[in-house]
């Protein structure tokens, strides 16, 4: 009697085909993704501990410097027949996207050393779809943080411009967008230093210089010379003249659509490096 070693069937022995092998899952599409992590950043809107000091923060800072900066509106470099809120307001709505953009980058650098972005990674998602959803929901954050300061500076201080309702609306787009397309630069520079101990200290000492170098709280022309020079180059200076003309009814086209188009190109520009930076940090 032989004896004959055992081996598997194949299914060709068998006559029939084994069980179709089931396709690798590829992960939603972008545009869905970019749903579902804005809409993991905006649950901070759940939380008010963590809402309302950045609501209350620009209100604060907006009390202080209405105040203290009021007997400006005396001087002979003020524009004449303008209050000193309704020339102050539309700056601090500047002044507040430069602050958001930079609360992106370092809300991005603690991400990347918390293990969350580690993890993101590791599901099938397109690296580029965590950076827009940050600035999706800062974006909507920013934009809900500036309607509140305009509301408390028509109901506490008298904020009412010329321009109006429409005018403010105006000053309100352009700081959204400066403050989207700001959001991107800091991003990218929060991937490439990644560490939130040095990004605090130099998005500050950048948003403390673009600000006091500015024409937020005085005309340009009550400056120091060699302070007005700096100025009058400032960006922030421009995008703040941008939404102040929209807000006092006098805009010029040529400032605003300037200020929207730099807006755009440095979006456009610095987008790929910081997905490029952000590919790379973890």
């Amino acid at each position: 009697m032989s004896i004959t070693a055992d081996r598997p069937h194949s299914s060709a022995d068998a006559g029939t085909t084994g069980p179709p092998a089931q396709p690798r899952f590829r992960g939603s599409s972008a545009l869905r993704q970019i749903q579902v992590l804005s809409g993991r950043s905006l649950r901070a809107l759940r939380e008010p501990a963590l809402v309302l000091p950045g609501i209350l923060e620009p209100v604060l800072m907006l009390t202080v410097f209405s105040q203290v900066f009021k007997s400006v509106s005396q001087t002979q470099s003020f524009p004449a027949g303008v209050s000193y809120i309704d020339y102050l307001l539309p700056a601090f709505l500047i002044t507040s996207a430069v602050s958001a953009g930079l609360k992106s980058g370092v809300a991005l650098t603690t991400e990347l050393n918390n293990g969350i972005v580690s993890r993101f990674k590791s599901m099938p998602i397109h690296t580029g779809t965590i950076l827009i959803g940050r600035s999706v929901a800062d974006t909507v954050l920013n934009a809900v943080n500036m309607v509140v300061m305009l509301v408390a500076g028509a109901l506490i201080f008298g904020y009412g411009p010329e321009g109006g309702v429409l005018g403010s609306l105006g000053a309100l787009l352009v700081a959204v967008v400066l403050g989207w397309s700001l959001g991107w630069v800091f991003m990218a520079l929060s991937a490439w230093l990644r560490k939130p101990e040095a990004m605090q200290p130099v998005g500050g000492m950048v948003n403390m210089v673009l600000l006091f170098a500015s024409n937020a709280f005085v005309p340009t022309e009550g400056l120091p010379s060699w302070l007005r020079a700096f100025a009058e180059v400032n960006p922030m200076s421009h995008a703040i003249t941008a939404a102040r003309d929209l807000a006092l009814g006098d805009p010029e086209a040529g400032t605003v659509l300037a200020t929207l188009g730099i807006c755009a190109v440095v979006v456009t520009v610095i987008a790929p490096l910081a997905i490029r930076n952000f590919r790379r940090a973890s």
